[in-house]
Order: structure tokens, then C-alpha cells, then sequence
């Protein structure tokens, strides 16, 4: 599947993906910053992905973790700093969001800053629901 949005394309094909940008930014980024290259790129073969670009250059990235039947998690979604303001994480998230495959499920996503672009693809804020367990043991940051 591919998006074209102005001068940029989304995609949701995994052989286009620039892992090193991938990792460049999550590796400063709070909430991924301590994990292992080598998790985050388990996590991206494992996972749908998505990414954007401005033409042969990977400018966002966005993962999605699913079960394929009843739900996904949103996760790792960025646009880089100097692609920002154009319209593209909205562009995005509408991708995603309006994809068939995930348009029955429930969808989950977290985040500390980006509350109001989600609420605008139908996600709310309840900080009551869910519950979260933390890496345990030896091998928690990689």
C-alpha cells in the first residue's frame, strides 16, 4: 500500500524502511530511548510498519503491533524535526487509522505530548484503564 500526500508517499512496505534513520531517532526520543538496536529492529520484523518519505529519503516512521483480529497498539510514531509542520503525522495517523485491517479493532496508544492529534482519529484519553508492567530482570534495557 502507498499514499502519495503532496510531495511524499506512505508506505507500509518494509523493504523501503531506512532502519538507521529509524533508530537514530528513537534513540533520542523518551520514550524509547533506552532500548537495544537490536530490540527495536526484532520489534520492526515482527511488527506493520509504516513509513514516510520525501522521495527516496525516510522523513516518519510509525509501528503497529496487532493480534490481526481484534487489536493494535500504536507505537514509535515520529516525523522527523525538519519534515514537522507539513501535515504529515496527521497524514499518517489518517493512514493508518483508515486502513480496513484495522478499522474494527480496538486501537491503544501512548503518549505524553501528542494527545490532541490522536483525539482527532477517534483515540481518547483515559488515564484509568489500563495498566502497564515494566521489563523485569537482567535484560530489561536490551
Amino acid at each position: 500500500m502507498e499514499v502519495q500526500f503532496n510531495e511524499y508517499s506512505i508506505s507500509n512496505d518494509k523493504s523501503k524502511l531506512d532502519t538507521q534513520v529509524i533508530l537514530d531517532f528513537l534513540a533520542t526520543s523518551y520514550w524509547a530511548n533506552k532500548r537495544a538496536p537490536e530490540r527495536t529492529l526484532k520489534a520492526i520484523a515482527a511488527c506493520d510498519c509504516y513509513g514516510v518519505y520525501h522521495g527516496d529519503n525516510q522523513v516518519g516512521f510509525a509501528r503497529i503491533i496487532t493480534d490481526g483480529a481484534t487489536m493494535f497498539y500504536l507505537c514509535d510514531v515520529f516525523i522527523l524535526k525538519e519534515y514537522q509542520g507539513h501535515g504529515l503525522g496527521k497524514k499518517l495517523i489518517e493512514t493508518i487509522v483508515g486502513n480496513e485491517d484495522y478499522e474494527w479493532m480496538l486501537g491503544l496508544l501512548g503518549t505524553l505530548d501528542a494527545h490532541g492529534l490522536y483525539e482527532q482519529y477517534g483515540f481518547e484519553h483515559d488515564p484509568n484503564r489500563f495498566m502497564k508492567r515494566l521489563p523485569q530482570g537482567r535484560a530489561a534495557g536490551s
